[in-house]
């Protein structure tokens, strides 16, 4: 008689349901591919094409203004004048109403740790401890376990705005799109048969990347570029563009950065080294031993991005040694707009939630990756490197051989991403090797494209009508 396996119960609760799946016997690939694929049954490919907003729809100009709860005030101006200079600008700053809208779409049931904002801007290339440059998602302020569903929508129908943005025809952002999660599909079913170790050793290296690119000119043009970004991102790099003075300190470079009010620059205030001290706590003994070898000289406020605009973010000046600067990134990690839809994060630190995201999803995380709780009561902040060899991808500059090329590499990455945490053998099953999944998303992907487009329009006149006040930067010009 076969043993059998035991199985945790008497104080489990001190585990945790994910340790008790490893006392659970597990179903083989094929029985778990074949589970998969009858889930279409219940969750038909075809039906991930519908969508129309429901007519309890919350209004998205609503929820825009609830996520500007607990911003810094005089930022949220500067936030709406990012978003409303285009329909993109706009999907990149509305996850939560997206997130709102996606809870009613159809779901198979399978879960995996998911970004929660998978928009193409999301994705990019960076540096491992190793200094290999990898590509994968880059943005993980709303990372959660939640439906896989939901994030390769997001990715692709981000990708339709992006193209109608650089005037390509609608023929090709619908391509665009498909191609998009024809390579997620393929791919998840490269990753389902791939053993567990091979599985989180893997990473889509930037020579793996270059050589899927079959145009010579573009492949010359992507390592030129990718030669350029890494050498402007090093921390050497950055260090006459925002330090000044013998005694190094952060330049102010109103509106984006700038030093909290009534503080001079050089001022370490000690509830800030209370905060870092807890930071360093998070880091693993020998990244502590590291990071002591850098003396803190300044912070300031740094603005970020679209949707980050308004939350509490800084960068910080540290040095060993004259010439030898590390630059920390710390961002306010809020609730995630998935939580009301998927629940609550298992984590007492939404800093902690951000920084488990990036080493479930990422081959390779930032060795500088950790969190704090802040000086205010429920402020929870996520600490990683700023822009260490972070190679910015400009799509707004893209055409459609360009656009379709880095489709691909995002939805390569996002089921990179899935795999890891998730049972790519079952998402795999469900996906099969048709492209009926391919095509229904494709067309959720235009559908929702049109309904950025109304909800754009609407925070257009919200701000001329007087109701929303809007700012502006270099970034919005």
């Amino acid at each position: 008689m076969q043993k059998k396996i035991p199985r945790l119960v008497k104080g489990a609760e001190e585990f945790g349901s994910e340790q008790i799946k490893a006392f659970t016997p597990r179903l083989s690939r094929a029985e778990r591919q074949a589970k998969g694929k009858s889930l279409r049954d219940t969750c038909p490919r075809s039906s991930h094409a519908n969508w129309k907003p429901a007519p309890d729809r919350p209004d998205p100009i609503s929820l825009l203004l609830e996520a500007n709860k607990g911003r810094m005030p005089e930022l949220v101006p500067l936030r709406h004048g990012r978003m409303v200079q285009s329909p993109f600008t706009f999907y990149r700053g509305s996850a939560l109403p997206m997130a709102a809208d996606l809870v009613a779409t159809p779901v198979t049931g399978i879960r995996v740790q998911a970004c929660g904002d998978a928009h193409l801007c999301n994705f990019g290339g960076f540096a491992t401890p190793e200094r290999n440059i990898i590509f994968s998602i880059n943005d993980l302020d709303e990372t959660l376990p939640a439906p896989w569903e939901w994030d390769i929508k997001r990715l692709a129908a981000s990708f339709v705005p992006a193209c109608r943005n650089n005037g390509l025809s609608e023929s090709t952002a619908k391509d665009v799109a498909c191609t998009c999660v024809r390579a997620y599909r393929e791919r998840m079913a490269e990753f389902s048969e791939m053993k567990a170790l091979d599985l989180w050793y893997f990473s889509l290296e930037a020579e793996l990347m270059i050589s899927t690119i079959k145009d010579p000119v573009l492949r010359k043009r992507v390592i030129k570029r990718l030669a350029k970004e890494s050498a402007r991102s090093r921390g050497e790099e950055l260090f006459p563009k925002l330090v000044s003075g013998e005694a190094p300190v952060l330049k102010d470079q109103l509106p984006t950065i700038f030093h909290w009010k009534g503080h001079r620059p050089g001022e370490i205030l000690s509830a800030v080294a209370e905060v870092f001290e807890n930071y360093r706590e998070s880091l693993h003994h020998s990244y502590r031993v590291l990071l002591d070898r850098y003396e803190m000289k300044d912070f300031a406020i740094k603005v970020v991005g679209v949707g980050s605009v308004g939350t509490r973010c800084w960068v910080i000046l540290l040095m060993a040694d004259e010439g030898d600067p590390l630059f920390l990134q710390v961002k306010e990690a809020r609730e995630s707009v998935l939580e009301p839809y998927a629940g609550k994060s298992i984590f007492p630190n939404h800093g902690q939630r951000v920084v488990n995201g990036y080493r479930l999803m990422q081959p390779a995380s930032d060795m500088f990756l950790g969190w704090a709780k802040g000086i205010e009561e429920g402020r929870h902040y996520f600490f990683r490197q700023l822009r260490d060899i972070k190679i910015s991808v400009r799509v707004e500059t893209f055409g459609a051989a360009e656009m379709s090329l880095y489709a691909q590499w995002c939805g390569w990455s996002l089921a990179l991403a899935h795999a890891r945490s998730g049972d790519s053998a079952m998402i795999s099953g469900y996906l099969g090797k048709g492209d009926s999944f391919d095509k229904a998303l494709a067309d959720f992907s235009v559908i929702y494209a049109d309904q950025n487009e109304k909800d754009h329009a609407a925070l257009k006149s919200a701000i001329k009508n007087g109701k929303i006040e809007a700012a502006y930067d270099e970034e919005t010009k």
